[in-house]
């Protein structure tokens, strides 16, 4: 997939493979998806597991604006892939999915992430998949 700030760069499955993270659906016109980035940025600062965004639906341009404005804190943000939305599952925004070492998703989350989501779902999840307990 092309990388959002520079389209000539690209992340693949196999960049990430080895590694747990989030992967957090997203898109400029999303009003569910601007109440989620503070909850998504102060968790971002705990460096618990990478963050990455993938961008839906939306205009270069737009969603440049969106992040310059939102100052979010994610390792990489991604533009869509129409054909790889469907590979995902997903069917709106925000959606955030917990993938393990070998890039399968373990969990799927609908909606705009809270604190209690992260505290009581999302971070046990990753915890589980890298082995830890803290």
């Amino acid at each position: 997939m092309p990388q959002l700030h520079d389209p000539n760069k690209t992340l693949s499955r196999e960049d990430l493979l080895g590694k747990v993270y989030l992967l957090n659906v997203w898109a400029s016109w999303c009003v569910s998806c601007r109440d989620e980035q503070p909850v998504l940025m102060q968790f971002a600062q705990t460096q618990q597991v990478d963050i990455y965004g993938f961008n839906y639906k939306d205009q270069r341009t737009e969603a440049l604006r969106w992040l310059e404005m939102f100052a979010i804190l994610c390792r990489q943000r991604l533009r869509h892939g129409w054909s790889r939305r469907h590979r995902l599952g997903v069917y709106g925004v925000p959606e955030t999915f917990v993938i393990d070492r070998e890039g399968i998703i373990r969990y799927k989350h609908i909606g705009p992430v809270s604190q209690a989501d992260l505290d009581t779902v999302l971070l046990p999840k990753v915890r589980e998949l890298q082995g830890t307990s803290r």
